[in-house]
This record gives C-alpha cells, structure tokens and sequence, in this order.
C-alpha cells in the first residue's frame, strides 16, 4: 500500500521481507527527526511562515497518496519526518505502512476506557483524531487525513492540539465544537495577513461533516496561494534587547554575526537576552536583517557519562 505513493513529501517504501519469523519495511533513509521530538526539544509552537511550509508540504504529501487511494489514517506529529536544519526544510510523511494495523489497534481501543489507556496508538494519535475515527474508525475515509492535518496546524501556530489530551480530548472532539481563534494569531501586525489565511484553513478543516472538509487537492491549491517565506533559517541567541518605542535587538547567529531585529518581527512576547531563536536573515545596513524571529526552547546540557 505504501510503495504506491511515490512523492518527495511521502517517505518511500522500498522493499518488505520476512526472516526468522519476523516481518520487515525497507524505507528511505531521512536525515532527520520526527517533528513530534522537534515541537519538544526546539519548538513551543511556528510562526505562520513556517507553519505555512510545513502545511504546504503535508498537503502535497496527502494529495500523493490519496490520489493513489492511500488513507494514512494515523497523521500526527510522531509521523512526520523533518529534517534538523531550523527552517524544516525536508518534510516527508511517513508510517504509510503500518496504517492498517493502526487501524485495526484503534478499533479494538475504543471498545472501552481501559483499551484506549493501554493503546500507545490511539493515546497518541488521539489529538489528531476526527470525530468519525473514535465513532466508526472501520467507515472512516481520505477526509480524516484533511481533519489531522487541521489539528496539525492548529498545534503548531498555537502551541497546543485543538481539543486537548488524553481522553478528556474524547468529548471535545466528537462534538467538534467551534475553535477561539489564539491570541497571538493576531498579536503582531506583519504576521496577521498570512495568519488569516492560516486560520481560515483551520477552521474548514475541522469541520465535523467529513465531506465538508477540502479535499486534499483543494488543500493544496490553498496553501498555493498562501504567501509565506521559505528563505533559509539559522539558528542564534539573542545578544541584547532595548525595550520602548522603536524596540529592538541584536541576535548573535550560530555563524558568528551579529543580526539586527525589530520587536515587530518577534513572534512570541517579550524577547530576553540569551533566548534561543530561529530566523531568516536579509541584507541590511549597517547590520543583516532578521525576519522572522522565531523564539526557541532552551537546551538543557547533558550531563556527561561518568
């Protein structure tokens, strides 16, 4: 099932085999993580430009399968494979395979409250779940893929999934009940235009209809007239900041140069010094330019093996 998807959004199947009793997947190799592991060692949450590439990408990987009749069935972060860089430049959806057997664990999970305690699964995938996967996961089709990809966004431009964990999140999502749209979507006036748009694909793909929802070719042909940047990222930590009117600061980059940025280009509150943070730089005078800035967590040490 998964081999049919050839798409550079779509982490390829290779090959399958069995040995001593045991059955294997042969995929590409991806240099990188899953962005699950990434939202919780660098990211609280995207700025609008970089959730719109991840979107952008996550659409065009669903439209490849779902043009071949592939239903993923189990979107979420943990299955979606990023590359290290800070920009994401590679995004490739992945675990095509196991798609069955994770339909067929999440059917058995929802038989009871302890079933779905016990399912790494469907805890997991929970989140991300359309109404009509916990109800009916056996008569669930291409548009719980579109519903996951809307859960998706919403996690990444907010900061949290759009109905909560764990099975409090159950409820909320059967009712499929109308999202406040978070604060900081509106918070700073360069980000707003494409933050909008944003929004405005949230909210159609979590409708609780399951024909309401875009196709995936129509995801895709909005996320194609969404205006966002791509530009390459790099990583730095803030070196000082003047608060007031005009405020702004200085990023010192992981290359060593020292980058000027307004608070208006700061997704996040009140930038500090030494804050980690991601951003795209311009030519500028007398220093580079840094649009956006993305604040980061911080990385604790590791304590070294003794």
């Amino acid at each position: 099932m998964s081999a049919k998807v050839n798409h550079s959004n779509v982490a390829k199947t290779l090959d399958y085999f069995d040995a001593e009793g045991r059955s294997y997947l042969v995929e590409e190799l991806i240099s990188g993580s899953d962005l699950g592991k990434r939202l919780i060692e660098d990211f609280d949450f995207f700025d609008p430009h970089l959730a719109a590439h991840v979107l952008h990408h996550l659409a065009k990987g669903a439209g490849a399968a779902h043009h071949r009749n592939v239903f993923h069935r189990d979107l979420k972060p943990s299955n979606i494979v990023v590359s290290d860089d800070a920009g994401l430049r590679v995004v490739k959806i992945t675990d095509f395979g196991i798609a069955k057997m994770a339909e067929q664990e999440m059917s058995e999970a929802f038989k009871d409250e302890n079933s779905i305690t016990g399912s790494q699964t469907a805890m997991g995938a929970l989140p991300y779940m359309a109404p009509e996967m916990i109800e009916s996961p056996k008569q669930a089709g291409l548009p719980a893929d579109i519903w996951a990809i809307g859960a998706i966004l919403y996690r990444l431009v907010s900061g949290k999934p759009p109905y909560g964990t764990g099975l409090n999140a159950v409820p909320r999502i059967l009712e499929a009940k109308a999202l406040e749209k978070p604060a900081m979507l509106a918070a700073k006036s360069q980000f707003e235009p494409l933050s909008k748009e944003l929004w405005q694909i949230v909210v159609k793909c979590l409708v609780k209809v399951p024909d309401s929802r875009p196709t995936a070719d129509q995801l895709i042909d909005m996320c194609s007239r969404l205006c966002y940047s791509h530009s390459e990222r790099v990583t730095g930590t803030i070196a000082n900041y003047r608060a007031g009117t005009g405020a702004w600061g200085k990023i010192l980059s992981e290359n060593g140069s020292r980058v000027f940025f307004h608070l208006h280009s700061y997704y996040g509150d009140t930038p500090v010094a030494n804050q980690r943070v991601s951003f795209a730089d311009y030519p500028g005078s007398p220093s580079p330019r840094a649009f956006p800035v993305l604040p980061l967590k911080q990385r604790i040490p590791q304590a070294e093996d003794t």
